[in-house]
């Protein structure tokens, strides 16, 4: 092992591309955040569904406000490595003429490096609670119930697999990576199709939550857009981690190219066709039991179940093949098999890319040395991917043993998004600003919108957590104080790494050796 060896330069743009597709997952997260989007209700207590097409679309614009702000900063710096954020970071300030930016260049790349891990270290343990939460459920259509124990121990398995597959490089990532998401694209919009059909074959004779298709697609509540707006971005994060692929990516330009490509396929086609067909599908005929027992339809009852998206392929089996309730059964797992091996190839891919930026900021020594080094034969960096896989395992066996849990790291990762989105946008405007390419709409008006929209996400998602009472209310501030931890945490590691090496906390010049790559 040898901190010498190189990254290796092997990924074209349909690899980028699909990296970061599998990490999106076209589709599988519409098993997880359905039953969420049916039971938001705002403070009131009124229900915010019916909105729940609209508020996917408005998630939509935020992420490619923000996409455009990676794009551009990928394409301005396309040597940034495995840097991402935290070399952008850095060159925004050490690139301007004026001695006054280059003192705040190690401030501003050291706080986005620290922030960036509460999203890329944390939402690969929401994802493998996630899976083994997936796991418990198909267990559990079979009649076999799992102990908290067989749930941790499913948590520590699949961490430690995928894991192992990180660990020996991007190329075999991106194999898998391209079955998954042919997997999940292909199953989901089959789904898909059988709902639409199941609405236009029934036009009078079954009651639908949304009375009319134009209704799933008009808002309702602006609002309500906006509460769901905050779980529809779930569905949507991951898009910038094509640019912790620089150092392995053939032509840089591919980097910005799979940015947006990327979040094209999954969310202008494959998220906003198959939230469609699933809200044109939902009726009343659809029942389930709230915690009195009392029956309850539609929404209501997509609220209350584990799977929403499983009932309704059992549902689409037995109406329009009049299957059994066998067949129905195999349907369902089959359905919910293809999200499972999506959901593997999500933390496949945050592994893969989350260590990355890790790695780059163990290279400037602004965290253990250790994280950034490479193995010998595989070119990766195998130090952090371990130690990922251990933190996932923890992260994993928390989330999956009770709702509150999982809730409670999600909003973690979804606090540490937020703040790495916004801070990226800022960094946009600093980077282009007093250069001859600067575009008022490109580097002012896109770079402004994404972090006011950013910062408007954060608050919003916290307000109604807190708001929300109850093991909601518990989990954000398990969140809240989580994230105070960490970035206190992160301050006193700064200041005393800072003092150790002898270094400045403000830049005085310009050193020869900006982001290592």
């Amino acid at each position: 092992m040898t901190t010498q060896v190189e990254l290796k330069k092997s990924l074209t743009l349909t690899g980028v591309t699909v990296n970061v597709m599998a990490l999106i997952a076209p589709g599988a997260f519409l098993w997880i955040t359905y039953q969420l989007q049916a039971a938001q209700t705002d403070p009131s207590g009124a229900s915010t569904a019916l909105d729940m097409w609209p508020g996917l679309v408005l998630a939509l614009v935020i992420a490619f406000l923000t996409a455009s702000s990676y794009a551009m900063l990928s394409a301005q710096y396309p040597h940034a490595g495995t840097g991402s954020s935290y070399f952008f970071a850095e060159k925004a300030f050490l690139d301007k003429e004026s001695a006054s930016m280059h003192r705040w260049a190690r401030l501003a790349k050291y706080s986005v490096g620290w922030i960036s891990h509460l999203y890329y270290w944390v939402y690969p343990g929401v994802l493998v609670a996630t899976l083994a939460t997936l796991l418990v459920y198909i267990f559990s259509e079979f009649g076999v119930p799992l102990s908290p124990f067989v749930q941790i121990l499913i948590s520590v398995v699949v961490s430690a697999g995928i894991a192992s597959i990180a660990f020996r490089g991007i190329s075999s990532s991106t194999n898998a990576a391209i079955a998954i998401n042919i997997i999940q694209i292909v199953s989901l919009v089959v789904v898909s199709i059988m709902a639409l059909a199941f609405r236009l074959l029934n036009p009078t004779h079954v009651t639908f939550v949304h009375p009319t298709l134009i209704s799933i697609i008009v808002p309702h509540n602006l609002s309500s857009v906006i509460f769901q707006s905050t779980i529809a971005i779930l569905l949507l994060v991951g898009f910038e981690t094509a640019t912790a692929l620089s150092a392995e990516t053939v032509h840089p330009k591919n980097v910005s190219r799979g940015i947006i490509l990327s979040l094209i396929i999954q969310g202008l086609f494959c998220y906003l066709f198959e939230y469609f067909a699933m809200n044109a599908w939902i009726n009343n005929g659809y029942t389930g039991t709230n915690g009195a027992g009392q029956v309850i339809t539609g929404m209501a009852a997509a609220a209350a179940s584990g799977s929403p998206m499983g009932d309704m392929v059992a549902s689409l089996i037995k109406n329009l093949f009049h299957g059994s309730d066998s067949a129905a059964l195999v349907a369902t797992v089959i359905v919910a098999s293809t999200v499972v091996i999506a959901v593997a190839g999500s933390v496949l891919s945050c592994m893969n890319t989350g260590v990355r930026m890790t790695y780059a900021i163990g290279k400037d020594r602004e965290v253990p040395a250790i994280l950034g080094m490479l193995h010998g034969r595989f070119a990766t960096p195998h130090i952090g991917v371990l130690l990922m896989g251990i933190v996932s395992a923890v992260i994993g066996a928390f989330g999956v043993l009770s709702i509150r849990n999982l809730t409670a790291v999600i909003l973690l990762s979804n606090i540490g998004t937020f703040l790495l989105y916004g801070f990226t946008n800022a960094i946009t405007f600093i980077a282009f600003r007093e250069t001859p390419q600067f575009h008022s709409m490109k580097h002012f008006i896109i770079p402004l919108l994404g972090l006011i929209t950013n910062l408007l996400m954060l608050v919003a998602v916290i307000y109604l957590s807190v708001l929300g009472g109850g093991d909601t209310g518990a989990a954000a501030i398990m969140a809240i104080a989580a994230t105070m931890i960490w970035l206190v945490f992160g301050a006193v590691y700064f200041i005393y790494n800072t003092r150790s090496r002898g270094e400045s906390v403000f830049v005085t010049r310009q050193p020869a050796r900006t982001v290592a790559r």
